[in-house]
């Protein structure tokens, strides 16, 4: 049974993807820094649990060690641990909060790939999927968060790229707007508006956190062999749809 970590793992995509990957087969290794919930998942699926602030590099590194004596070689790396950034024009936007992001989303995913990778890199087998996310491809009012997805997708290339040759693929899933509890609240609270989200995507709906975790299923399967340094968007069509948003005559009233 192959063993697969998953930083974020408590809630939204990162607790889909424990849930998909458990019932795929995999040993599943929840790491959280929320560690009541990565518990509360790894006991449902049958997986181990460990407290982890992926922006504490001495943590990481320390729990990568942990993991790899107590539960075995860690094969499969999901890094879906982030944060979100308010929807504010940049002089509204303190820089202590751009550096919290950039540090947790940014940062926390490399050295988090670096942990576990480079041990996958001496035994010259593994796989790593980073959480991007469709806000690296257009721009959004979202200043930090979006540069910090950006800056993934491009940390995938590298590492793709650099560890390719040992063996250890590495792949990203963009996930469009996703009902997980953050932007659920967002909703409830009415910051964001579900109509509107549904009405720029091709499919017309918003995205479920499981759409993605198969996605990632897949990517750290054998199925994807071949497959390395490429991002997939799950977003329903997002991407492909705003651009029609400029032919309305032929768009119609998109309902």
């Amino acid at each position: 049974m192959r063993i697969v970590a998953v930083t974020g793992g408590a809630s939204g995509i990162g607790r889909a993807a424990c849930e998909v990957l458990a019932a795929k087969g995999w040993k599943v290794v929840v790491l959280d820094v929320n560690a009541e919930g990565a518990k509360e998942v790894a006991a449902r699926i049958g997986g181990d649990a460990y407290t982890l602030d992926v922006g504490d590099e001495k943590a990481v590194e320390t729990v990568a060690a942990q993991v790899e004596k107590e539960i075995g070689p860690v094969f499969g790396l999901v890094n879906s641990a982030g944060i979100l950034s308010s929807p504010v024009p940049p002089e509204e936007l303190p820089i202590a909060e751009w550096d919290r992001v950039v540090h947790i989303n940014q940062r926390g995913t490399y050295v988090t790939s670096l942990a576990f990778g480079l041990r996958m890199k001496a035994r010259r087998a593994g796989a790593i999927v980073n959480i991007a996310s469709i806000t690296a491809w257009r721009s959004v009012p979202l200043h930090s968060y979006a540069a910090t997805k950006a800056a993934i997708v491009s940390i995938t290339r590298n590492l793709a790229a650099e560890w390719g040759p040992s063996g250890v693929r590495v792949n990203s899933v963009s996930p469009g707007f996703t009902r997980s509890p953050a932007l659920q609240a967002k909703l409830d609270s009415g910051e964001r508006d579900a109509l509107a989200l549904k009405r720029a995507t091709a499919l017309r709906r918003l995205m479920e956190p499981e759409e993605s975790a198969y996605a990632m299923a897949f990517l750290l399967s054998d199925e994807a062999a071949g497959i390395t340094g490429i991002d997939i968007p799950v977003d329903g069509g997002w991407l492909v749809a705003q651009s029609w948003a400029s032919y309305p005559r032929v768009r119609g009233d998109w309902p």
